[in-house]
Protein backbone atom coordinates (compact mmCIF):
# COMPACT_ATOMS: atom_id res chain seq x y z
CA UNK A 1 0.00 0.00 0.00
CA UNK A 2 1.48 3.38 -1.04
CA UNK A 3 2.24 5.39 1.72
CA UNK A 4 1.96 9.74 0.90
CA UNK A 5 3.35 12.16 3.46
CA UNK A 6 2.26 15.91 3.09
CA UNK A 7 4.87 18.09 4.89
CA UNK A 8 4.00 19.94 8.02
CA UNK A 9 4.68 23.95 7.85
CA UNK A 10 5.44 23.68 11.96
CA UNK A 11 8.48 25.24 13.49
CA UNK A 12 8.72 21.51 15.25
CA UNK A 13 8.19 19.99 11.85
CA UNK A 14 12.08 19.02 11.08
CA UNK A 15 13.20 18.25 14.85
CA UNK A 16 10.18 16.13 16.04
CA UNK A 17 10.09 14.48 12.40
CA UNK A 18 6.79 14.78 11.67
CA UNK A 19 4.30 15.65 8.66
CA UNK A 20 1.07 17.39 8.61
CA UNK A 21 -0.92 14.06 7.34
CA UNK A 22 -0.08 11.03 6.27
CA UNK A 23 -2.61 9.24 3.51
CA UNK A 24 -2.55 5.11 3.31
CA UNK A 25 -5.46 3.81 0.90
CA UNK A 26 -8.43 5.72 1.40
CA UNK A 27 -7.34 7.11 4.78
CA UNK A 28 -5.82 10.55 5.43
CA UNK A 29 -4.12 11.48 9.47
CA UNK A 30 -4.15 14.92 9.70
CA UNK A 31 -1.87 15.76 12.67
CA UNK A 32 -2.51 17.98 15.21
CA UNK A 33 -2.91 21.44 13.80
CA UNK A 34 -1.90 24.59 15.51
CA UNK A 35 -3.00 28.03 13.92
CA UNK A 36 0.44 28.61 12.36
CA UNK A 37 0.12 31.33 9.42
CA UNK A 38 2.64 30.50 6.38
CA UNK A 39 5.34 32.96 7.89
CA UNK A 40 5.50 30.73 10.41
CA UNK A 41 3.66 32.46 12.90
CA UNK A 42 0.75 32.05 15.33
CA UNK A 43 -2.25 33.26 13.69
CA UNK A 44 -4.86 34.81 16.69
CA UNK A 45 -2.82 35.44 19.50
CA UNK A 46 -5.22 35.20 22.52
CA UNK A 47 -8.35 34.18 19.99
CA UNK A 48 -9.89 30.78 19.85
CA UNK A 49 -12.27 31.16 17.62
CA UNK A 50 -9.66 32.84 15.05
CA UNK A 51 -6.86 30.54 15.80
CA UNK A 52 -9.31 27.29 15.54
CA UNK A 53 -10.59 29.14 11.89
CA UNK A 54 -6.95 29.22 10.92
CA UNK A 55 -6.38 25.38 12.34
CA UNK A 56 -9.61 24.12 9.49
CA UNK A 57 -7.96 26.05 6.91
CA UNK A 58 -4.21 24.70 7.33
CA UNK A 59 -6.18 21.03 7.98
CA UNK A 60 -8.27 21.41 4.20
CA UNK A 61 -4.96 22.18 2.51
CA UNK A 62 -3.55 19.04 4.10
CA UNK A 63 -6.40 16.82 3.10
CA UNK A 64 -6.27 18.33 -0.02
CA UNK A 65 -3.14 17.58 -0.93
CA UNK A 66 -3.61 14.19 0.28
CA UNK A 67 -6.76 13.87 -2.56
CA UNK A 68 -8.99 14.11 0.34
CA UNK A 69 -11.75 16.80 1.16
CA UNK A 70 -13.27 18.77 4.48
CA UNK A 71 -16.55 16.18 3.54
CA UNK A 72 -14.31 13.25 3.73
CA UNK A 73 -13.58 13.92 8.03
CA UNK A 74 -14.56 11.36 10.11
CA UNK A 75 -13.43 12.22 13.15
CA UNK A 76 -11.89 15.25 14.95
CA UNK A 77 -10.28 15.62 17.88
CA UNK A 78 -9.76 19.30 19.42
CA UNK A 79 -6.97 20.11 22.38
CA UNK A 80 -7.79 23.19 24.23
CA UNK A 81 -5.71 24.92 26.80
CA UNK A 82 -9.12 26.85 28.05
CA UNK A 83 -12.18 25.76 28.97
CA UNK A 84 -13.45 29.04 28.22
CA UNK A 85 -12.82 28.80 24.76
CA UNK A 86 -15.28 25.92 24.15
CA UNK A 87 -17.98 28.51 22.44
CA UNK A 88 -15.77 29.83 20.09
CA UNK A 89 -13.87 26.59 19.02
CA UNK A 90 -17.46 24.79 19.08
CA UNK A 91 -18.47 27.40 16.25
CA UNK A 92 -15.94 27.55 14.20
CA UNK A 93 -15.94 23.64 14.43
CA UNK A 94 -19.84 23.79 13.63
CA UNK A 95 -19.34 26.26 10.63
CA UNK A 96 -16.76 23.34 9.23
CA UNK A 97 -18.36 20.26 10.09
CA UNK A 98 -22.18 20.95 10.80
CA UNK A 99 -22.86 18.87 7.95
CA UNK A 100 -20.49 16.32 7.67
CA UNK A 101 -21.03 15.45 11.39
CA UNK A 102 -17.77 13.79 11.76
CA UNK A 103 -17.42 12.16 15.43
CA UNK A 104 -15.36 14.71 17.79
CA UNK A 105 -13.76 14.72 20.74
CA UNK A 106 -12.41 17.83 22.61
CA UNK A 107 -10.01 17.80 25.57
CA UNK A 108 -8.91 20.62 28.00
CA UNK A 109 -5.13 20.44 28.51
CA UNK A 110 -2.55 21.97 30.38
CA UNK A 111 -0.38 23.27 27.87
CA UNK A 112 0.98 22.97 24.43
CA UNK A 113 4.59 23.39 22.76
CA UNK A 114 4.10 26.97 22.16
CA UNK A 115 2.57 29.47 24.83
CA UNK A 116 0.58 31.63 22.40
CA UNK A 117 -1.96 28.18 21.37
CA UNK A 118 -4.91 27.85 22.72
CA UNK A 119 -5.85 24.92 20.84
CA UNK A 120 -4.64 21.94 18.51
CA UNK A 121 -7.17 20.00 16.01
CA UNK A 122 -6.53 16.06 14.34
CA UNK A 123 -8.82 14.81 11.72
CA UNK A 124 -9.17 11.74 10.10
CA UNK A 125 -10.85 11.67 6.99
CA UNK A 126 -11.72 8.53 4.66
CA UNK A 127 -11.32 9.58 0.66
CA UNK A 128 -14.52 9.04 -0.45
CA UNK A 129 -16.42 9.25 2.90
CA UNK A 130 -18.49 12.07 1.82
CA UNK A 131 -20.29 9.88 -1.45
CA UNK A 132 -20.79 6.59 0.45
Amino acid sequence: MQRTHVPAVSPFAESFGFSRAVRTGDQVFVAGTAAIGPDGRTVGVGDAGAQARRCFEVIEAALRDAGATLEDVVLTRVYAVRAEDIDAIAEAHGAVFGAVRPVSTAVLVAGLFDPDWLLEIEAHAVVGAARR
